[in-house]
């Protein structure tokens, strides 16, 4: 099995690549263990919270955090961990996270859809989905952190072309930090 953190971020048309890590409708956040090369359990949510939609991170990036980019893809259909789709980006939800006793540090959420699915071509721009849906997000990402000594402070709903940016900015960093800078 290859290491899915190493996949490219990108294939030739420009499509972003996100890996499933936790799929819509579990109570249970997953993440990939490179070592293992295997999805194992991070933690369950409280009683009641399951994941909207798709969560996962894009491979060859490395974020703030020291993690990959984070992307919550909105579609219909729940997936499985370890499928890989390739999506769209139609914005980034800019977070500062600060766990106790800790400097903040940023760890923003990519939005993205799936190419060629239903919502990719309607969902241009993640500021224009109503405002009652990306409050919801935003609710339902301080519930999973909610048993953690963790506070996030929303910066704000960014352009596609920001959550671009990212990408290629943590795609550096990746690179850097695996000496091929």
């Amino acid at each position: 099995m290859a290491n899915l953190l190493k996949l490219p971020a990108r294939n030739d048309d420009g499509d972003v690549h996100v890996v499933v890590e936790t799929p819509r409708g579990s109570a249970a956040k997953m993440e990939y263990d490179p070592e293992l090369q295997a999805f194992t359990l991070s933690k369950a949510l409280i009683l009641g919270l399951t994941y909207p939609y798709d969560w996962g991170f894009i491979p060859s990036t490395k974020g703030e955090d020291g993690d990959p980019v984070d992307v919550l893809v909105l579609h219909d259909t729940a997936t499985a961990p370890g499928l890989v789709l390739k999506c769209k980006i139609i914005g980034v939800l800019e977070v500062l996270q600060r766990e106790k006793g800790k400097k903040g540090i940023r760890n923003d959420r990519l939005i993205a859809v799936p190419r060629d699915s239903h919502r990719e071509k309607a969902d241009k721009d993640a500021r224009d989905l109503p405002k009652q849906v990306r409050q919801e997000i935003e609710k339902f990402f301080v519930a999973t952190d909610e048993l953690e000594d963790k506070e996030l402070k929303f910066l704000g709903w960014k352009s596609p072309k920001t959550g671009e940016r990212l990408i290629d900015d943590a795609a550096k960093q990746f690179k850097k930090s695996n000496g091929k800078a």
